[in-house]
């Protein structure tokens, strides 16, 4: 007998801006500063790289279950999703007047799509800006309801947008997400192929990606690559309110998993599966 192959529509090989859409409730995604605003990085061209008229990022309004609600999705495809003064702007501008509509009686919400490798070197102060304006506006919005990451795949989620994610009242990724501060990459350049070897792959998913953050507690939920399964776990958590006990608040229970961690040997994800098994059993110390 032949099984009938499970038909899946994908988040992951969305764009950006359809990310968006297929977030929103049908028929109420309005686009903010779209890309026929051409506002693009002013610094990229001086550095001979061409721009992209969004610089990399879409904010949208709409609602969400019917409530108000704003998604910022960051497009992976344009210099890594990387954070530079325009597309930076772009979303603490964006999660501020969220604060703005909570402080004025409109209840809204945000759903940031994490596609990033953090700030764009070639704006490397701007971005880093940026990144902190994002910290503050996060932290700020999720005093008035849930704001909610997604790291889907493809780019990730590192360098200061890494921080933004853990900052989020939920995280959720998928199997092919990666999440960490530091990409493999610069881990390799710092520390050398011998400690971390960011062309090994199935190494590279054990340590960072979805299904061992989700074993850690460093994520809420890891789900299947499906907009629909994607989209229902959003709105659970909207419905739910703000957790309490956000991780961002867990400040003395990840200092002291830190300072078990035997830096003597490499770790490997069973080790760290370990280190972190408490996080599962409700530990909130």
């Amino acid at each position: 007998m032949t099984k009938t192959p499970i038909q899946r529509d994908s988040f992951i090989e969305r764009d950006a801006r359809r990310r968006a859409i297929a977030l929103l409730d049908a028929g109420t995604f309005r686009e903010l500063l779209d890309p026929f605003e051409r506002l693009s990085s002013p610094w990229l061209p001086r550095q001979g790289i061409v721009t992209q008229a969004d610089d990399g990022v879409v904010v949208a309004r709409g609602t969400l279950d019917a409530q108000p609600a704003v998604v910022l999705a960051i497009e992976g495809a344009f210099q890594g999703g990387s954070m530079g003064e325009v597309s930076g702007a772009k979303i603490a501008g964006a999660l501020e007047c969220a604060v703005e509509d909570n402080r004025n009686g409109i209840p809204t919400r945000a759903v940031i799509v994490f596609e990033t490798g953090g700030v764009r070197l070639q704006e490397a102060n701007l971005g880093l800006a940026a990144i902190a304006e994002i910290h503050a506006a996060i932290h700020e919005l999720s005093t008035f309801g849930p704001v909610i990451g997604i790291s889907a795949g493809v780019v990730g989620c590192f360098g200061g947008m890494s921080i933004a994610a853990g900052m989020c009242s939920y995280l959720l990724v998928t199997r092919e997400a990666r999440l960490g501060l530091n990409g493999p990459s610069v881990i390799e350049q710092e520390a050398g192929v011998e400690e971390y070897d960011s062309r090994d792959r199935p190494f590279i998913w054990s340590l960072t990606g979805g299904e061992q953050r989700m074993a850690t507690g460093l994520v809420d939920a890891c789900v299947d690559d499906d907009i629909a399964i994607i989209r229902t776990q959003v709105l659970t958590w909207l419905r739910d309110g703000v957790p309490k006990s956000p991780r961002s608040e867990r400040i003395g229970y990840y200092l002291d998993r830190l300072m078990q961690v035997d830096v003597t040997h490499q770790p490997s994800p069973e080790d760290v599966r370990t280190l972190y098994a408490s996080a599962r059993a409700g530990d909130l110390s």
